[in-house]
């Protein structure tokens, strides 16, 4: 019984040499030889005109146009305050006056020597008709009245100092002094500022300004007021970058009636706009370029349109 199990087994055995002798001495096939040759992968991307403009975005505080520290001219106690801060003043408006009680008496000294003067001219003027009174008498008499006169002068001026007036309309934004407080020649009252026109004053990178000019018009939106856009105008560019930072200065003009609407200095304005406008551009990926010989990132380009051949640097390079 044992001998009719050994049979099958050595057949079995010797088949399964068999087939795998077959299967390792079977020829490779040559793909060169049979006239095939093997793809390499590729990643295929079509180049499309995309819109390769410039976006310019800066914020900037809302400023009044100009901020006047106005200072008494002369020294005293102030004996009179007629704005509080936030009052809309006029050009020539009294804000404040000093006591002025020794400079109106030394007016009135003035005027007296001035008239006392004036007299003594004429009597003089009236002998040296006759004769009686020499050349420089009446030269005297003529001098001294000119001083008497300038004297009056410099009493009324120094008088009209003591009243503190408004140099054009603005709005009151700080006063320092309260009433019966002895301030300096030269020390600062009040504070104006000009809301008939606001402005801002951007820094602007010199990568962008160079795409700015004067009269350029700019959308701008502010964070306190989110549904209001307004206008601004480039009324100047600074002639020279700050040698830190790069940026320069760009002054925009807000339109007149900005504070009318509700915008205020210290405001957070934001704009946002399109410089150097490259619409319908072609735009290739970067890994789709390669160096050449100079090191320039460049690639030859085979336009969709007629099968056309093109060439552009990158970035940018209209094609």
């Amino acid at each position: 019984m044992p001998g009719m199990y050994v049979l099958p087994t050595i057949l079995l055995s010797t088949f399964l040499l068999v087939a795998c002798s077959d299967s390792a001495t079977e020829p490779e096939v040559d793909d060169a030889s049979s006239g095939e040759q093997r793809a390499s992968p590729v990643a295929a991307m079509e180049v499309q005109p995309r819109d390769l403009s410039r976006q310019l975005r800066f914020t900037a505080a809302v400023e009044p146009r100009a901020h006047i520290r106005l200072a008494s001219r002369i020294s005293g106690t102030i004996d009179e305050l007629m704005v509080e801060e936030g009052d809309a003043v006029e050009a020539g408006q009294a804000l404040a006056r000093l006591d002025m009680s020794e400079q109106q008496a030394e007016l009135a000294r003035a005027r007296s020597q001035e008239e006392e003067a004036r007299l003594a001219y004429r009597r003089t003027a009236e002998l040296r008709e006759s004769g009686v009174v020499s050349v420089a008498d009446y030269q005297r008499a003529q001098i001294a009245r000119q001083v008497a006169e300038a004297e009056r002068d410099l009493w009324e001026t120094r008088l009209r100092f003591g009243t503190l007036r408004a140099p054009e309309d603005a709005v009151v934004n700080r006063r320092y002094v309260e009433r019966g407080e002895a301030i300096d020649a030269q020390a600062t009252v009040f504070e104006l500022i000009t809301l008939q026109q606001l402005v801002l004053r951007p820094g602007v990178s010199e990568l962008d300004v160079v795409h700015l000019n004067v009269d350029d018009r700019m959308p701008v939106r502010f964070d306190a007021l989110p549904d209001l856009e307004l206008e601004a105008r480039v009324h100047r560019i600074a002639p020279m970058a700050d040698v830190d930072s790069r940026l320069v200065t760009v002054k925009l003009h807000l339109p007149a009636d900005a504070a009318e609407q509700g915008v205020r200095p210290g405001f957070l304005a934001r704009v946002q706009m399109v410089v150097d406008r490259r619409p319908e551009t072609l735009a290739v990926p970067a890994a789709a370029l390669g160096e050449d010989e100079d090191g320039h990132l460049s690639q030859r380009l085979k336009s969709a349109l007629g099968g056309r051949q093109a060439s552009a640097d990158w970035p940018g390079e209209r094609v």
